[in-house]
């Protein structure tokens, strides 16, 4: 099944990434500790949480980033959500996500994770996202973004030092470590924005 390669990916992945700090590397045992518990851990059906992929993207200067306006939820947010069965992976599904959502084109997903967030949702009568957060660096800082219209009211570019509100704390510190990580790894071909 495709979710079994999505979930035997998953773990592989968080068993090799190095947590920045000490509150993360907890978090990436409690993820690693549900995968090898829940082989549906992969799939939103997961009564006890499942994971979830989402993406700060970000200019190549690591000076703006794209939020949505989350529509059921009311705040500004990264792009993300839950695996498909097309997915090979964890950074495949954010990727996938911040295309959709944003509209832009070119993205380059960074390796690997960038940090971790576990929150609870009212998916199946309320659960667990387990929520492995990527960055993804924008060719440049393109206009118009479309709006995915089922999942957000408003769309757009916004400075990573004036975040708009209302927001959330996973938010504004995803953000802050996408813009690092993109100033730290620039890449010939992708020009500051």
């Amino acid at each position: 099944m495709i979710l079994d390669r999505l979930h035997a990916a998953a773990r592989s992945d968080l068993a090799a990434w190095r947590a920045p700090e000490a509150a993360q590397e907890e978090l990436r045992r409690l993820y690693l500790d549900h995968l090898d518990r829940h082989p549906d851990a992969m799939s939103r059906t997961c009564g006890a949480g499942h994971l979830t992929a989402s993406a700060a993207i970000v200019d190549p200067g690591g000076t703006s980033a794209v939020l949505t306006l989350h529509r059921k939820i009311g705040k500004w947010l990264q792009t993300g959500g839950h695996c498909e069965e097309g997915d090979a992976s964890l950074g495949a599904a954010a990727l996938r996500e911040a295309a959709e959502e944003s509209g832009l084109s070119g993205l380059r997903l960074l390796p690997g994770p960038v940090r971790l967030d576990r929150h609870r949702v009212g998916c199946g009568g309320g659960t667990w996202h387990l929520d492995v957060q990527y960055a993804a660096v924008a060719a440049q800082r393109e206009a118009p973004l479309s709006i995915d219209a089922g999942e957000s009211s408003d769309l757009g570019w916004f400075a990573v030092g004036d975040i708009p509100e209302p927001t959330d704390d996973a938010c504004r510190t995803l953000v802050r470590a996408a813009a690092e990580a993109a100033r730290a790894r620039p890449e010939p071909g992708f020009a500051p924005s």
